[in-house]
This record gives C-alpha cells, sequence and structure tokens, in this order.
C-alpha cells in the first residue's frame, strides 16, 4: 500500500513537471528591419506618386529632399517616397560620400515624377536601369543643383551607363557631356561666382513673370546663399531661362560657424567679378530653365532645372515656391496662385561643404531620423 502511494505521487510529480514545461513558450524577439527610404502618404486617392532620389557630398540633399516631400505630402496630397545614399553594409544608415548605392530605385518604375539632387554616382546597373526606363518613358523630372552633374564613372568602368557620366566623350555622340547635357541641358560648368562668398539672388528673365513657374513670386526676392553656376552660351534651342542669377557680395563678414557662411538675403551689392577676376553681372547667368528631353529610343518629356536648391537654399519661401511650382508645371498640373511651401516640422539644415568619410562613418545619420 505505501509502495502504492509513492507511485501516485511520483506520477503527480512528473505530470505536472510535463505540464509546467508545456506551458513554456518560446519568446521571440522580433528585430525591425531599418527604414532604407522614406514614404509619405498623399491625402488625395489616387494621386500621383513623387520619387525624390538624394545622393550628393555637397549640399545636404539628404536634408533638403525630406523637407520636399513633407511639403508636396502635406500641403498637396502628393505620395512621396525619398531615397538615399547608403553602403550595403548599413543599410538605413546614410552616407553621401557613398556613391555606388541608391536602394529603393524600383520605386522610379511605377513614379509620375522624378526629383533629382545627386551629384557624381556611379551606381551599378540595375540601379541604372531604373533611370534609364524612367527617361525612356517620357516622364517629367526636375533636378536640382549638382544634378547637372549628377553621375561620374571612372576610366576603367564596364558599366553599361557610363554615358550617362558628367564627362563622357565616347562613340554615342548624343550623349556628350552626359545626362546633365542631354536630358537637363547642361553639365558641370564652373562656379560663376565665389563659391561661400558670394550668394545667388535671383530675377526673372525675360517673359518669365508670364510663365506659371513664377506663380507667387516676386522677381529678386530669390536668394541663396549657393553661388551661382556657370553655363555655356548659346544655351540649347529648346531651353528656356526662367530665373537668371545675380551675383551678390557678402557685406558681413565670413563665418565658418554660420549656415549662412555670413551671407545675408539682405545683402544687396552686386558683384562686379569673382574671385579669379571675371566678370559676373554683366551677363546674368541662368539659374532655373525648363526644357524638354528626348533620350535614344525614348518619348519625348518635360525637365525643369534649377542650380539653386541646395538644404541651406529652402530657407528662402521663394526658393521653395519656385520648386513646388516646377514639380506641379512638370507634371501638366494645374500650378496654384501662390502654393502653400510653409516648411514642415522642426527644419534646421546644415551648412553645405564636403564632408570626410569618418564624418559620415562617426555620424551614424539614419535614415528614420528625417522623417
Amino acid at each position: 500500500m505505501k509502495n502504492a502511494y509513492l507511485l501516485l505521487i511520483l506520477c503527480f510529480t512528473l505530470f505536472s513537471c510535463k505540464e509546467q514545461k508545456s506551458e513554456k513558450k518560446e519568446v521571440v524577439t522580433e528585430i525591425e528591419a531599418p527604414k532604407q527610404w522614406l514614404t509619405f502618404d498623399g491625402s488625395i486617392d489616387n494621386t500621383k506618386h513623387i520619387v525624390l532620389v538624394s545622393g550628393d557630398e555637397e549640399y545636404r540633399s539628404e536634408e533638403a529632399l525630406p523637407q520636399l516631400a513633407k511639403i508636396l505630402s502635406n500641403h498637396h496630397g502628393f505620395k512621396c517616397t525619398v531615397l538615399f545614399a547608403q553602403v550595403p553594409a548599413e543599410p538605413g544608415i546614410v552616407n553621401a560620400n557613398y556613391v555606388n548605392n541608391i536602394p529603393g530605385l524600383d520605386a522610379l518604375d511605377s513614379a509620375d515624377m522624378l526629383v533629382m539632387l545627386t551629384r557624381f554616382r556611379a551606381l551599378p546597373d540595375d540601379q541604372m536601369q531604373h533611370f534609364e526606363d524612367y527617361l525612356k518613358s517620357g516622364k517629367p523630372l526636375v533636378g536640382l543643383r549638382t544634378t547637372t552633374h549628377a553621375f561620374n564613372f571612372p576610366k576603367e568602368s564596364t558599366s553599361k551607363f557610363v554615358n550617362y557620366g558628367n564627362y563622357y566623350d565616347g562613340e554615342l555622340s548624343e550623349w556628350k557631356d552626359g545626362f546633365g547635357r542631354l536630358v537637363l541641358g547642361e553639365n558641370w560648368v564652373n562656379h560663376h561666382g565665389h563659391h561661400k562668398h558670394q550668394s545667388t539672388r535671383g530675377i526673372f528673365a525675360k517673359g518669365a513673370e508670364e510663365h506659371p513657374i513664377t506663380n507667387g513670386i516676386v522677381s529678386g526676392e530669390i536668394w541663396g546663399p549657393t553661388d551661382v553656376y556657370g553655363v555655356r552660351f548659346p544655351m540649347q534651342e529648346n531651353v528656356e531661362p526662367i530665373i537668371l542669377g545675380q551675383v551678390v557680395n557678402r557685406t558681413g563678414e565670413y563665418d565658418e560657424n554660420d549656415v549662412l557662411f555670413g551671407m545675408k538675403p539682405t545683402d544687396i551689392e552686386l558683384a562686379t567679378e569673382n574671385n579669379v577676376g571675371e566678370k559676373v553681372n554683366d551677363k546674368l547667368m541662368p539659374i532655373s530653365w525648363t526644357k524638354t528631353y528626348q533620350i535614344p529610343n525614348g518619348k519625348e518629356g518635360k525637365v525643369f532645372t534649377s542650380t539653386i536648391g541646395a538644404a541651406t537654399d529652402l530657407l528662402n519661401e521663394s526658393v521653395r515656391r519656385l520648386i513646388i511650382n516646377a514639380v506641379f508645371w512638370t507634371m501638366d498640373e494645374t500650378v496654384p496662385e501662390k502654393a502653400n511651401v510653409d516648411l514642415v516640422g522642426d527644419y534646421k539644415p546644415s551648412a553645405y561643404g564636403f564632408q570626410t568619410d569618418e564624418y559620415w562613418l562617426e555620424k551614424q545619420l539614419k535614415v528614420s531620423d528625417l522623417e
């Protein structure tokens, strides 16, 4: 009897242990994948999709384009996707100096509009193919600042898209001087104003006061701390200048700790020469223009180019309105009489300038930080 009692207790204990064991559940911690791009949903049914591609080492496109996307989404209802340069081994971390990777470019396959601020990218063929397919479709494009020299491939490159490079001079004669010249109307020429010392004031080109892109803008109110870029004259026949850039002297002292380097929107003194002795305001350079483009075997499309448009340029309301108006115009949308271009969130852009590779490694700027 005693043995039976002990056996009963043993069975009960074993059964209880088994029950407790079966109740234990494996806890799995889900690690959220890092965001490699930003998406801002539109507020309008069947709204158009705008893809904004950043990737330049100098003018803080990683700050400028999310702000433009927020304006276009929050104030105007468009769906916007913003893409960034990243090292493949560190997805979700912005590295503007890394020229060989911009994840998410397949968004271009369904995009209605492309806005670019890139510089000297040498992307792999599978990523470049998305640009090629987009341009062949003849869809609209807005190119800002260094997008005139958006791509650059080394001489030893075996890429199928070396013709996009800024210095291309190969067998495809129609692509001479690359993407900037063929698509936008000009590639990299030079700094016409004194870099970081002479700012830009934009005035209307002759007849541009009637153009929808200048809606809500007063000639002379466009201003930015980036200098005027040089262009070659005569410009291409299908180029229509919209804004001309006056080169303006800094009245205060140079200040490397100021995001505007000591230049101010109130500066009004027109320069006579730049730092290399060239006359700068005798013949004004277009800083914004429209053009039609058509790459070989592609359809015709509309493009707007503006060499003003860096992150700190966007502090100026008229610069923002110029770009937003251009997005509407190139998409064949009605340009608002005075578009809402109020800044969204706390926008404090960094000063433009090159940074070391170590800077980006230490900064560890997450794409999600730019939402």
